[in-house]
């Protein structure tokens, strides 16, 4: 008798372990895309671990990195990628050419010229003969892709100045080619991101106008996800985004900048002097503490990018924004 209840109970403590373990559910890893770092700052984002407070538990973070935006809109659509890093420009044509009608904004990544913080300049020789846009007349312009947002601010921009198609020559230049382009004046102008700009700058180059100046603030890089992933996973992400703004505060705090500068000045192997004057001051990109999306400067974004011709459509940008979980999981933090 001893026996088959010793057997009995063994059986029940069985079930109750393996209802337990099938009960538990692994933390969800989130496969976020990024490009350059120290603009997008998602792979060190979530190194700080002691002041995250779910990371491991409900979430993890699985930072891939790619060369552009577009490979991000194919891994999004094959489900090989969770959250993607996209310009405003590529957020667009997912929507539009790639017929993702459930694509939504989720969060801010970082914006150009948003509260008196740093604008993308476009560069030409100090010592030059170029003193105003209209003198780009029958000049070499570089930008680094077409229908990217620096290469619509140029267009933009030259239109503004009377300047359109045939009247300057518009080369595709890679932004760490562009200081010795220009300086061996293989080209008149380029258009240059942090921290490429910088570089510019300690040439000679002269900025002559800036990518606010052409189109206004700009919502240059945004996450983005598509509805199905952000409707399974809810509980977690809310988690995710609590932990990420918290993160995010920590890395814009003043006090911690010494220490933000060497995690940034470690993972890309850069000296931390290259940092000290820009990075996380009004010369640096602004990113907004609260995660929001900026909805007015996307919906102008978007606007030009039809105006242009870079779209065959207008987009309705507000239906394919959902500022939500950063709204909610910021709430947690007050």
């Amino acid at each position: 008798m001893n026996r088959f209840r010793l057997k009995f109970v063994s059986l029940v403590g069985a079930a109750l372990m393996f209802g337990a373990t099938a009960g538990y559910a692994e933390p969800l890893k989130i496969r976020i895309g990024w490009v350059v770092t120290p603009a997008q700052l998602t792979p060190v984002l979530f190194q700080k671990k002691d002041i995250l407070k779910h990371y491991g538990k409900s979430y993890t973070v699985d930072a891939v990195r790619f060369r552009g935006s577009s490979p991000q809109i194919t891994a999004l659509a094959a489900g090989e990628l969770d959250i993607a890093a996209l310009a405003f420009s590529s957020f667009a044509l997912a929507i539009q050419n790639a017929n993702m009608k459930d694509l939504r904004a989720i969060a801010d990544v970082f914006q150009d010229g948003a509260n008196g913080y740093y604008s993308n300049r476009y560069f030409v020789n100090g010592d030059g003969d170029i003193k105003k846009v209209e003198d780009l007349k029958g000049k070499r312009v570089a930008s680094n892709g077409v229908g990217g947002a620096i290469d619509m601010a140029l267009r933009k921009m030259l239109h503004s100045k009377g300047l359109d198609k045939g009247d300057y020559t518009l080369l595709e230049v890679r932004f760490p080619n562009m200081p010795a382009m220009l300086k061996e004046e293989k080209v008149d102008l380029v258009g240059a991101v942090l921290p490429f700009s910088n570089t510019l700058e300690k040439q000679g180059a002269r900025a002559l106008f800036s990518m606010k100046d052409a189109m206004g603030e700009t919502q240059m890089i945004l996450w983005a996800a598509r509805e199905p992933f952000l409707d399974k996973n809810k509980q977690a992400l809310l988690d995710f985004f609590e932990d990420q703004q918290r993160a995010l505060h920590w890395f814009l705090d003043p006090k911690n900048r010494d220490e933000a500068i060497k995690i940034i000045s470690a993972f890309t192997k850069r000296p931390a002097s290259s940092y000290a004057s820009w990075l996380f001051t009004k010369k640096d990109y602004y990113r907004a503490p609260d995660g929001q999306i900026n909805v007015t400067a996307l919906s102008n974004n978007v606007a030009l990018q039809h105006e242009l011709g870079f779209l065959k459509a207008p987009i309705d940008v507000p239906k394919f924004v959902d500022n939500s979980l950063a709204k909610e999981a910021g709430s947690r933090l007050k």
